[in-house]
């Protein structure tokens, strides 16, 4: 009998986005995350935006890795603690132009930040991208710009200023940033850059961004108004021995020439392979280590009916 490749190859815990089709809500992954990840060799676990997901993360051991990508904005009360500058009448505004970003799902944020915080924890590989390079930031105890636009672009200089967001040229939008020397982003992209400028292109689909930046973090990379576009952790960072904890605020992953699948860069996928290589090597090492995962938390009589609802919806979920 063959073995099961489900069981020898490492897992990837990516969460879902929910979406409403049909009025119907539907969770999806973007499928250039998945290809990369299999295609490195990891198998991708999905894990569903559905409440009370966040209270049996234990179930989806073990972990050997976790993928956090797109998604609504986090709850700003989840780092804020500080009061806003802003005032009602412009968070009116951005509720407005960003509608679709907005709508803050609870849910996802208590999930991703549980798995964020578990992978710090433990040292388990983590790869954010976007979205999840803020959970990550958040998770460390730093904070976000609600808006890049009202709290960094009116500040500085018009020169100064950089588009994060263009709707009107969604994916084909690109914007400068400057690459931090002997960081895992200069490695990766060094045969693109010329020495005295150390840029890239990058896409941009995000209003906010980090505003301070957790103390374990170093900064690999800052758009011109400052912004930081992507960082790591220095003491979490060799593949080869399981360790890699990153976030970028681009997408690599989506980074690509115009009609086809060429990469813009070399290096674009080298996050996902680099990651890959980390969460091989955190299996090997978890295998052989003395110490066992977690055991699975015991559920009581109500967590026990919500778990049977949720595989009860799963079924359900067939005849849609």
């Amino acid at each position: 009998m063959s073995p099961d490749l489900s069981v020898i190859l490492p897992r990837v815990l990516i969460v879902s986005r929910r979406s409403l089709r049909k009025n119907k809500f539907v969770d999806f992954v973007g499928e250039y995350h998945l290809d990369l990840i299999v295609g490195h060799g990891a198998v991708p676990v999905i894990v569903p935006r559905v409440s009370g997901v966040h209270l049996l993360l234990d179930s989806f051991e073990p972990i050997h890795g976790v993928l956090l990508c797109e998604g609504e904005d986090i709850d700003p009360s989840l780092y804020e603690a500080e009061t806003s500058n802003l005032s009602l009448e412009e968070l009116e505004e951005i509720r407005r132009i960003h509608a679709s970003d907005t709508a803050i799902d609870r849910e996802k944020d208590s999930i991703e930040l549980r798995l964020a915080k578990l992978c710090l924890e433990r040292n388990i590989p983590y790869l954010g991208i976007c979205r999840g390079s803020q959970v990550l930031n958040v998770a460390s105890g730093g904070t976000l710009y609600q808006d890049i636009e009202k709290e960094v672009s009116k500040k500085i200089q018009e020169s100064q200023r950089v588009k994060h967001m263009d709707y009107d040229n969604y994916d084909g939008h690109r914007h400068v940033v400057k690459v931090v020397e002997n960081t895992p982003l200069h490695d990766w992209f060094r045969d693109s850059l010329e020495e005295d400028k150390m840029e890239i292109l990058v896409n941009s689909y995000h209003h906010q961004g980090v505003n301070r930046l957790a103390q374990r973090f170093v900064p690999m990379a800052f758009a011109p108004d400052g912004l930081i576009e992507g960082f790591y952790d220095p003491d979490a960072c060799n593949p080869e021995e399981g360790k890699f904890i990153m976030g970028l605020q681009f997408h690599p992953e989506r980074m690509r020439q115009d009609g086809t699948d060429k990469f813009d860069y070399p290096g674009c996928p080298r996050a996902y392979q680099e990651f890959v290589k980390a969460v091989i090597a955190y299996q090997k090492k978890l295998n052989s280590s003395t110490t066992s995962v977690p055991r699975p938390l015991k559920l009581d009589q109500a967590m026990e009916k919500k778990r049977k609802n949720i595989i009860r919806s799963f079924f359900l979920a067939r005849n849609i």
